[in-house]
């Protein structure tokens, strides 16, 4: 999608595609933090006695994230995400270490950054409560001074995507929680930002309203380019959305990789389910212990190749089917959580 520099009256001088920008740093790292650390003094014990105590919310972080990426940022509740999300856009400055986001500092260059970046939050709307959604966008348009022409055509463009038609008149304080997140995720991209930060953006939707997301979200990465931060504790979003994960602990990055290799990183073994002919006893072959049996149906968790237990399952018995089921994401970030890997 397009996008225009624009002079003090509001004419169009350049027509600029998503990917660009007239930031420094342009074709480098749309992300880039090193040792990036962030402390809070909190003051503890009784009025006349209070002392004041360092905590760390986030400790020598380092990573980067190249232009047209899908990250998930992932993290317990404490564990620093926030923190790191409120450098990254400006709200906080960094204790340590050092951020540049589209090649700019957030916590100086706030109000220049803002026009390279859009930031959904989904328990906080950034829409105005009172006023229909329409009316709400063309805000919007204004803080983000954007051509009035090329505002009805990213406008109509979006609301086909979205979906956002029937309720354009609707006032914000009556819209669904989908209807509502599709009207932020529009407000987050109306000014085409290369960098879309999004906190918990599928947070309490329905089945339908998540697919509906997710599903636009990777079009707009797709034909846009447009970069894409994500923290959720919906680890659908993950599978669905992100190639690249990095888990955040105490502050500190604990992983930073696809996730192939976040699946390997603990102990989560695969669980082969076997479905005989017959209901059987639990079977009993090398480099497999059946961990469920529920008549015909078994659930064998391998410590070995699965080629050659499935061999070993099909000589011994008479099987209907069989599925070879990978550790799903969530337990996977949960043995991590718990101590899996140290970070």
């Amino acid at each position: 999608m397009p996008t225009h520099e624009s002079t003090a009256d509001g004419t169009a001088t350049r027509e600029r595609t998503a990917g660009e920008t007239a930031a420094d740093g342009e074709g480098g790292p749309i992300i880039e933090a090193v040792g990036l650390g962030r402390d809070f003094v909190r003051s503890e014990g009784r009025f006349l006695r209070r002392t004041r105590r360092t905590v760390s919310a986030v400790r020598d972080v380092t990573f980067t994230v190249r232009p047209g990426e899908i990250v998930g940022y992932l993290g317990p509740n404490g564990a620093g995400k926030s923190s790191t999300m409120k450098m990254l856009t400006g709200i906080l400055t960094p204790t340590s270490g050092s951020v540049r986001v589209a090649g700019m500092e957030p916590s100086r260059q706030r109000t220049r950054l803002a026009r390279e970046i859009g930031v959904v939050f989904g328990q906080r709307t950034t829409l105005w409560w009172d006023l229909p959604l329409r009316d709400s966008l063309t805000l919007t348009r204004h803080l983000y001074r954007v051509p009035a022409a090329v505002h009805a055509e990213r406008l109509a463009e979006l609301t086909e995507l979205l979906e956002l038609g029937p309720f354009l008149g609707t006032p914000v304080r009556q819209l669904s929680l989908g209807q509502r997140m599709r009207g932020d995720l529009t407000a987050a991209l109306l000014h085409a930002p290369r960098l879309l930060v999004l906190d918990e953006p599928t947070i309490g939707l329905d089945v339908v309203s998540k697919s509906t997301i997710r599903e636009f979200l990777l079009r707009v990465n797709r034909e846009r380019g447009t970069t894409i931060l994500i923290t959720t504790h919906d680890l659908g979003d993950v599978e669905r959305l992100c190639d690249r994960v990095m888990v955040i602990d105490h502050g500190r990055l604990a992983f930073d990789g696809g996730l192939t290799e976040l699946r390997a990183t603990v102990p989560t073994p695969r669980v082969l389910v076997v479905d005989l002919v017959a209901p059987a006893p639990a079977i009993e072959v090398a480099g497999a212990t059946a961990v469920r049996v529920d008549g015909p149906r078994q659930w064998l968790e391998l410590a070995d190749n699965p080629a050659r237990v499935i061999a070993a399952v099909t000589r011994q018995h008479e099987v209907a089917d069989l599925t070879l089921r990978e550790p799903d994401i969530e337990g996977v970030v949960s043995a991590l959580y718990r101590g899996g890997r140290a970070p």
